[in-house]
């Protein structure tokens, strides 16, 4: 079965190579087209193509260079837009932009009306204002400025070489490689040997000991990330690789955030199956693999991109405030106020998630139900993470570390909402600019550095629960109600235990569990997820996973066990 391994290795990393060289396989060419796939507005589009003599049909071999010359494009286009040109000159530009279209041959115009019907508005702003004259014809009375975000789009549609001519092929490739690499890999590990978890040479593996593979996968991590949320241009080659199934699912082109969807969802499936049979012998754990591979597949990636498909809010509807930050925000209020019943819908949801469904839900199965079974942050712990579980700290200065790290999270979200939606009702007459400055800065140092950059890519070297542990404001919530007024505890047997450690070792939110099954205290620690691999790696079934009455859940009155006699601490 090790040579089964090694094939299932060698085609997973074919798949990654073949990513990279896609890099390096073709070049970037400015086109009309690439305009008219990018952009809706005909005065934006317009004063692009005015404004592109020099680079327009200029093959780049360079992503940097092109990147460049996109922006100083679009910042000379944005000038054009606010200078307030005589209409004689916008209807040039608009007519240059037409012409442009009718300039396509027959298959590209084909191609074109077909990827047109997912076309968005890139722009930053509300769309500009449009009216209607005697014909019915719409005409932009206003046109918004060009977003600078929009250049990944646009340099998707100007990928000029063999991944423009052969899209599919190299996505049905790709995929192949990682889902039949992945399957071959688990099943030769895992079926190869009894049922029940098997955890050889965790300490010895390079990946899972902080070795040099450890390092690589962090580092790789990191800058995935951090090119995602600052350099996305970077990634367009991937953005392109994926517009197929974009077109598939909401009938529009693919950008950085359905790229990262698709490979956030396609990483909980294939390690998802790893999962599956590595834990075969626990139903409990089997059950809620398929609970968390079914909700990040189905809530949070394939029913919004049908929403966005449909011109609906693109709502995930199992994200709960505050762990959605932005669901408060002036601008997301307004969208699905304006969105008729189905918006009206998604805010009550929301409402009616926070409000009712998390402390009534907590109080019956703790804040397993959430943080073990439905959120797509746990399902890439559970999954992607699984093989660093044991490198979570169980010092104490950890646990100080995280009480005050994830609690001040949590104020902070909540002054930042409490300021937008103060603003939002007084028609920003109380605090002024006070709202985007404080959502900009949230967004920036919490939703991308800490849970992204800092979270994700640190499961090498501190576990995978980095963020769910320091810094996820939901998960202090539940926590809270976990601690006070639950039902869930895991209960011990504190006469079993051996006192080898296996749970503590494994425990990924850095509990001590083996000094409470010595004591015989029951475990009701507010950061516990109830993910029960500390009650499958115990020999002796020391721990159990219960909801019970509250009398008699928090036992301070431990049983101390010595060399000569069992004792009541009182």
């Amino acid at each position: 079965m090790k040579t089964a391994e090694r094939i299932g290795m060698l085609l997973v990393l074919s798949g990654l190579a073949v990513m990279l060289l896609m890099f390096n396989i073709h070049n970037y060419r400015l086109t009309e087209n690439g305009v008219n796939l990018t952009y809706t507005d005909s005065a934006q589009k317009g004063a692009l193509l005015s404004s592109a003599d020099k680079i327009l049909n200029v093959e780049y071999n360079s992503k940097f260079t092109f990147s460049k010359d996109l922006k100083t494009l679009i910042a000379s286009a944005n000038e054009k837009l606010a200078g307030n040109t005589e209409a004689g000159d916008s209807t040039a530009m608009a007519e240059n932009a037409d012409s442009a279209e009718s300039k396509l041959t027959a298959e590209d115009t084909a191609k074109n009306e077909s990827e047109n019907k997912g076309t968005v508005d890139t722009t930053s702003s509300p769309q500009a204002a449009v009216a209607a004259d005697e014909n019915g014809n719409d005409a932009t009375t206003e046109a918004d400025s060009i977003n600078e975000d929009s250049i990944t789009v646009l340099m998707k549609n100007s990928v000029d070489g063999p991944l423009k001519e052969h899209n599919s092929l190299f996505l049905l490739l790709v995929i192949g490689l990682f889902a039949t690499g992945s399957i071959i890999f688990s099943f030769a590990r895992y079926l190869s040997k009894p049922a029940g978890i098997n955890n050889d040479k965790v300490f010895q593996r390079s990946i899972s000991a902080k070795g040099i593979v450890a390092v690589i996968v962090g580092v790789g991590l990191i800058l995935f990330y951090v090119v995602l949320y600052w350099y996305p241009y970077l990634m367009a080659d991937l953005v392109k690789l994926v517009d197929p199934l974009s077109y598939l699912l909401n009938g529009g082109g693919a950008d950085e955030y359905f790229l990262y969807g698709i490979i956030y969802s396609f990483a909980i499936l294939l390690l998802g199956i790893k999962m599956f049979l590595k834990y075969r012998h626990s139903v409990y754990q089997k059950i809620r693999t398929l609970s968390v591979t079914f909700f990040q597949l189905s809530f949070a990636f394939i029913i919004p991109e049908i929403l966005k498909s449909l011109n609906k809010p693109s709502l995930d509807l199992k994200n709960i405030w505050p762990l959605d930050y932005s669901f408060f925000w002036n601008n997301n209020i307004g969208e699905l106020i304006s969105n008729g019943k189905l918006g009206f819908f998604m805010l009550i949801w929301g409402l009616i998630l926070l409000i009712i469904i998390v402390p009534l839900f907590t109080y019956f199965f703790g804040k397993r139900w959430y943080c073990s079974w439905v959120c797509g942050c746990g399902g890439l712990a559970e999954t992607a993470g699984d093989p660093f579980r044991h490198l979570s700290s169980k010092k104490i200065i950890a646990w100080k570390i995280e009480r005050i790290l994830i609690y001040s999270v949590l104020v902070i979200i909540t002054l930042v909402t409490a300021i937008t939606l103060i603003n939002y009702f007084s028609h920003e007459k109380l605090l002024g600019s006070a709202t985007a400055i404080t959502q900009e800065w949230y967004g920036f140092l919490i939703g991308s550095v800490f849970a992204g950059v800092i979270g994700t890519g640190l499961y090498p070297f501190m576990g995978s629960r980095v963020w769910c542990r320091f810094g996820c404001p939901l998960s202090a919530i539940f926590g809270i109600i976990q601690r006070y007024k639950s039902r869930f505890r895991i209960t011990t047997n504190g006469g079993q235990c051996i006192s080898c450690g296996n749970c503590s070792t494994y425990c990924e939110m850095g509990i001590d569990v083996r000094a409470y099954a010595q004591k015989g205290q029951n475990i009701v620690r507010a950061s516990c997820v109830g993910c029960g691999i500390c009650a499958e790696v115990c020999p002796r079934g020391v721990l159990k996973l219960e909801n019970g009455n509250e009398t008699g859940r928090i036992n301070n009155d431990p049983i101390i066990i010595g060399n000569n006699r069992i004792e009541v601490k009182m």
